[in-house]
Formats: C-alpha cells, sequence, structure tokens
C-alpha cells in the first residue's frame, strides 16, 4: 500500500511512498535490537565519520532537499531551507559526541569514596516526526543517538 504525496498547493500527486504496516515496523524494531550489540562496539570515531558524511550529503543536497520540502508542504523556499539547515546544524553537532558522552568523576564524596559516571548507549530509538518539519525534526531525533551507539 502506497501513500499519495500531494502538493497542498495545487493539490498534485507529486510522489507515491510506501505505507508501513505493523509487520514491518516491529522487522524493523527487531533488526535495529539485534544490529545493536555490535554498532555500540563500533568506535566512537568511526560512527562519527558517519555523520561527518552525512553533514557533507546534506549540505551538498541542501538547495534539492528545501525544494523537495517547500513542493510537499507548501513552505517557501527560504523557510525549507532554513529548516533543512536547522537540522544539518544537530547533524554536525553530533560529530563532536566523544566530549558530550563523556562521564564524570567526583573525588571525595565522602571518605575514600569516589564516585565516577558514564554515559553509554541503551538501545533501539524511534520517533515520531510531524508532518509539518519532515527534514529538521528526524534530524534532531537521530543523529545525536546514532553517534552515541544506540540503532
Amino acid at each position: 500500500v502506497e501513500i499519495d504525496v500531494v502538493d497542498p498547493a495545487t493539490q498534485k500527486v507529486l510522489s507515491r511512498t510506501p505505507r508501513c504496516s505493523i509487520e514491518e515496523l516491529e522487522m524493523a524494531a527487531k533488526t535495529a535490537s539485534e544490529a545493536f550489540s555490535s554498532w555500540r562496539r563500533v568506535p566512537v570515531s568511526v560512527r562519527q565519520r558517519y555523520m561527518f558524511k552525512y553533514a557533507e550529503l546534506i549540505r551538498k543536497d541542501m538547495d534539492n532537499l528545501a525544494r523537495i520540502v517547500s513542493d510537499e508542504l507548501g513552505k517557501t523556499l527560504e523557510d525549507a531551507k532554513g529548516s533543512v539547515f536547522r537540522g544539518l546544524e544537530v547533524v554536525e553537532h553530533s560529530c563532536s559526541v566523544q566530549t558530550i558522552m563523556m562521564g564524570e568523576t567526583v573525588q571525595g564524596v565522602a571518605n575514600g569514596v569516589d564516585t565516577y559516571s558514564f554515559r553509554e548507549p541503551l538501545g533501539v530509538v524511534a520517533g515520531i516526526c510531524p508532518f509539518n518539519f519532515p527534514a529538521m525534526i528526524p534530524m534532531w531525533m537521530f543523529p545525536l543517538a546514532v553517534t552515541a551507539g544506540n540503532t
């Protein structure tokens, strides 16, 4: 089953996109869960390189991505570019996840007691993205989580 992607200004069908069934959703979650044990062990520096590449691809195709958002939502092209750019900023920020994930050490909490905290990936992430920000919101949700080692 597919869903029509319609230009709100002209009602013209721009494209069709597959509708995900419950079974496909469950399979995606299961696959992400299975991938988690190996992905979390990939060195952070390697995961960061994927995000550097992702950011590069977004920058390279920014105008086309903005045009798609504009066509599908009826936003002005400038507003759509801003939306894609704000998402790109988070993707770029995710490239610094090593410093974000640093734990904390507090020495001398009590006699002979020090505390340590570690930040570790937790597992599968998912999000329900609103239709009106199809580029920005997913780029806010997932790059940091994936770069941190979640799937």
